[in-house]
């Protein structure tokens, strides 16, 4: 009789050691091959080679899957899914991180102040805050970053490249973090809400700052008097009451002024222009901030 195809494991205690004894000399080679493969691939980290050419862009890559990964972008294949809520990647490390979004854990703490990050790389990015290391520069004017991803987005300054474009309204941006925020004036969508007082916004960053109002948080602090404020702008338009720089001059009669804000609101003086508009009686206002007084007028109350 012919054995048959689909044979159980063997009986034969020495023949089942055998079999074993092959499929762990088989992994134990594949884990060589493998770590041989990324020893090469990151030596390339530092002499600079980029074996690996994207054949849809021309791009070059210190790592094969990087090819891979780059061809999937420009397919837009996205073959790993959130089972919590659908969204879709082309690479599973990336899935993987996104998951921690429904998890809520930060495994990575900083050691310095104690803020907690999902990712290592994000905890990585954020001890350069602490240590002043700006490890990446611009070739162009030297300006330098905490992160890659920042010089990339700034060398778009100097191209030019605006590879964003909003569906709505046409507006192009050189990052899409920067389009993601502007498409929020058309949808009026807030998705940053503060815990405590329940006010929305449409940037984390602007959450951030808002959250310093209710903690009194106040990081950052003026040299010459002492003078703190909760943040970085307030200190750099303070600092000018002491240095009397006043950056910002009307090209019309020369006057200066210490903020944008300020000579935005001048200009108007030379143009009459009146953009802000009462619904109720039409009467119309230089800035904003007339126009809201205004309203409070018992005769203008919609």
């Amino acid at each position: 009789l012919s054995p048959c195809l689909d044979q159980e494991e063997p009986e034969n205690p020495r023949l089942k050691e055998e079999q074993e004894e092959f499929w762990t000399s088989q992994e134990e080679e594949q884990l060589q091959r493998l770590e041989e493969t990324n020893l090469r691939w990151h030596t390339n980290v530092h002499t600079g080679e980029k074996p690996f050419v994207s054949d849809v862009c021309g791009e070059e890559f210190y790592r094969q899957d990087h090819v891979t990964t780059d061809v999937k972008v420009h397919t837009g294949e996205k073959p790993f899914g959130c089972s919590a809520c659908g969204k879709r990647f082309n690479v599973k490390r990336n899935l993987n991180r996104h998951m921690i979004v429904h998890t809520g854990e930060k495994p990575f703490g900083c050691s310095v102040c104690g803020k907690r990050f999902n990712t290592k790389v994000y905890l990585t990015r954020h001890i350069r805050v602490h240590t002043g290391e700006k490890p990446f520069g611009c070739s162009i004017c030297g300006k330098r970053f905490i992160a890659k991803v920042y010089l990339t987005i700034h060398l778009k300054v100097h191209t030019g490249e605006k590879p964003f474009g909003c569906s709505i309204c046409g507006k192009r941006f050189n990052a899409k973090k920067n389009l993601t925020r502007h498409i929020r004036v058309h949808t009026g969508e807030r998705p940053f809400g503060c815990s405590a007082c329940g006010k929305r916004f449409k940037e984390k960053g602007s959450l951030t700052r808002h959250m310093k109002v209710h903690t009194g948080e106040k990081p950052f602090g003026c040299s010459v008097c002492g003078k703190r404020f909760n943040r970085r702008g307030y200190l750099s338009l303070h600092t000018r009451v002491h240095t009397g720089e006043s950056p910002f001059g009307c090209d019309v009669c020369g006057k200066r002024f210490k903020q944008q804000v300020h000579l935005t609101r001048h200009v108007k003086a030379h143009t009459g222009e009146k953009p802000f508009g009462c619904s109720v009686c039409g009467k119309r206002f230089k800035v904003k901030g007339d126009l809201t007084r205004h309203m409070k007028c018992e005769n203008c109350q919609p």
